[in-house]
């Protein structure tokens, strides 16, 4: 049997995938994505995020999207607490409706850009071994089932470690010395109201000690926890959180003499799962390659904490894709185009992740945080 082949592969069904598919579509460009996962109900798809105005909001428009996601925007969403140890709140603000950064669940956003995309634009279970260039711009994607795809463009949409990064960079994530445990509080009004009341109902922040709370409340109702700890790379290997009582033990030691409605956010959680932060070099870039590119996490992983990841991912996505509508025919001129604005934005961003995590988790972590904000950036 002949390998199909493939004007536009889109290697990753996430968010920068799936947008990048549709500012195509919107411009009479068709591609294939090709993802990993068995189906599009296969995972949950993680907690919320706050989209922004200025990449993440301006991906959507260029979706023609962003009026159907101002109606899965979860109200209240854009509320912030920050504590100390102890449980004392030392800020705390509403959302007033006027925020520039709206909260959306995951799963409701890339729901959205699934459903614009026409029937049968995502292969799903394609899990991808290996790509290999032919000439000419042209490559090759091999699958774990045995099949393959040529392409004459092929997106590298694959995450933090990227099948198709290796095409262009030798680059790989390194650990940030940040781990993460996450835990979810299920019902949390009923079943856990005192958590539910902690928490608030939007984001919320507690630090102290080089560790500390990441959390908010999502829209069914439940608590997305994040336990963050500065901690060798190998400590989540000595946890075995296959003996939930023995996990939660483990990083409770962590948090010893913390505030006990905090450390409930771990003792009284159905779910416990251990998650290493890794971030590739700040400033990573490549020399142009004919026929390939890379966006989101597969171009530019970074730690969490200025919150640029999935905007950044749209962002990458709608920018590519309009660079590929202004330059019909010229493939080289787009890819081009698109990265050298890429590198730029996702160097700065990335330089402002890892300025975050040193300024959250060091000795003074809880009051550089108070001061970001209360007399913003500039603050102590």
């Amino acid at each position: 049997m002949s390998t199909p082949h493939l004007p536009v592969a889109v290697i990753g069904g996430g968010l920068g995938g799936l947008t990048a598919a549709r500012v195509l579509h919107v411009n009479g460009i068709e591609s294939a994505i090709f993802d990993l996962e068995p189906g599009p109900q296969a995972r949950t798809q993680g907690g919320m995020l706050d989209i922004h105005e200025d990449n993440g909001q301006k991906a959507l428009r260029a979706a023609g999207l962003h009026d159907h996601f101002l109606k899965i925007v979860h109200e209240g969403g854009q509320a912030m607490r920050l504590l100390g140890p102890d449980g004392t709140v030392h800020v705390s603000t509403e959302d007033d409706g006027d925020g520039d950064r709206p909260e959306v669940d995951r799963g409701d956003l890339r729901d959205l850009l699934l459903n614009s995309l026409p029937d049968g634009t995502v292969h799903w279970g394609r899990k991808v071994t290996g790509a290999r260039p032919l000439g000419e711009g042209r490559h090759e994607v091999a699958f774990a089932d045995g099949s393959a795809v040529t392409t004459d463009l092929l997106i590298g949409a694959d995450g933090a470690w990227s099948r198709i990064r290796p095409l262009l960079s030798d680059a790989q994530p390194a650990y940030t010395g940040i781990s993460f445990v996450e835990t979810d509080l299920h019902e949390a009004d009923t079943r856990h109201p005192r958590s539910a009341a902690l928490i608030g109902g939007g984001f919320f922040i507690a630090l102290g000690d080089e560790r500390g709370f990441l959390a908010h409340r999502e829209t069914d109702g439940s608590l997305h926890v994040y336990a963050a700890l500065k901690a060798d790379e190998g400590w989540l290997d000595t946890v075995d959180f296959s003996d939930e009582a023995a996990a939660k033990a483990a990083v409770l030691a962590r948090f010893e003499g913390w505030d006990e409605g905090l450390r409930a956010l771990v003792a009284d959680a159905e779910t416990i799962t251990p998650r290493r932060i890794h971030a590739l070099p700040v400033g990573h870039r490549w020399d142009r390659v004919p026929g390939v590119t890379l966006l989101g996490d597969a171009a530019h992983v970074m730690s969490p904490f200025a919150g640029e990841g999935a905007n950044l991912a749209m962002h990458d996505g709608a920018e590519l894709a309009l660079a590929l509508a202004a330059h019909p025919g010229d493939t080289e001129a787009a890819l081009t185009a698109y990265e050298e604005a890429l590198f730029p934005r996702s160097e700065a961003c990335a330089a402002e992740s890892a300025a975050s995590l040193d300024s959250m988790f060091g000795t003074n972590g809880l009051e550089r945080m108070i001061g970001f904000f209360t007399t913003g950036p500039a603050g102590p």
